[in-house]
């Protein structure tokens, strides 16, 4: 991965996933989509290692921010699921964008982060669009979460919105329609390319799969700019996806018109 990326990198862990939290963070599910006139359900990954090495990796805070502050700038209402619910790793954090300093020290945005909702407490007809949010904790856990993959199947059956950022995108790869084809297939998708893995690295050899790949195997059609870090991203309809970090608020730019123009 980019030493850009990678050499900022630092990893905060939020305590306090007890089973009896959890719980509460079902309750509370329930009354702020009751609640809610438009949400989007953020997803995000449990996982702190790349697999079942002692590498340490997490969700990318920019990634998750920089659209959360659009979003909810915009009026809508902003949910957090994750395969397990409780406390998430979040890193790659960088001080000095006003944005991420701003929610590092917003006590309620945190605590939503400490206190992610389990699937079995998300009710798929309440939300208008996902956004996978990305960070190498994004290629264990989500993908093959069939709980998740079922909301988010529901959502976008129910003329709802897929959106990805970065390792992200590996939450779609196991998506499908009704008829068994992928949600992707014959569809502009991207995600982080290969070109920029260091495919020698450990950590790569813990990934579950290659995103660009599985995706052009399964009939996406995957497109990424060599530059990166450039604001790259692809819509396709109700499937909008973007490279790295740069194209997080792109990609929630897109959600929102997407969902102002239905």
């Amino acid at each position: 991965m980019r030493n850009l990326l990678v050499c900022s990198m630092l990893t905060l862990f939020l305590f306090g996933c007890s089973s009896k939290q959890n719980d509460t963070s079902v309750n509370l599910d329930k009354s702020n989509q009751e609640s809610s006139k438009t949400s989007i359900l953020f997803i995000v990954s449990n996982q702190h290692t790349y697999g079942d090495t002692e590498i340490g990796t997490s969700n990318h805070f920019a990634e998750i921010v920089l659209a959360y502050d659009l979003l909810i700038n915009e009026g809508y209402s902003v949910d957090f699921v994750s395969p397990k619910g409780g406390a998430i790793p979040i890193g790659y954090l960088d001080t000095s964008d006003s944005i991420q300093k701003q929610y590092i020290y917003d006590s309620n945005f945190m605590n939503k982060l400490k206190n992610t909702h389990r699937p079995d407490g998300i009710l798929a007809s309440n939300y208008k669009a996902v956004y996978y949010s990305g960070g190498g904790a994004a290629m264990f856990g989500v993908p093959e979460d069939e709980k998740i993959q079922n909301i988010v199947t529901k959502i976008y059956e129910n003329n709802g919105i897929i959106s990805a950022i970065c390792h992200g995108t590996a939450g779609i790869v196991n998506l499908k329609n009704n008829d068994g084809t992928y949600i992707y297939e014959g569809k502009k998708i991207n995600g982080f390319p290969d070109f920029f893995e260091n495919k020698e690295a450990r950590y790569y050899k813990e990934f579950p799969f290659s995103i660009e790949g599985i995706l052009k195997e399964r009939g996406g059609d995957f497109s990424y700019s060599e530059k990166g870090w450039d604001n790259y991203f692809v819509v396709d309809g109700r499937l909008i996806s973007g490279q790295d970090p740069t194209a997080s608020a792109s990609v929630a730019r897109k959600i929102i018109e997407t969902l102002q123009n239905k």
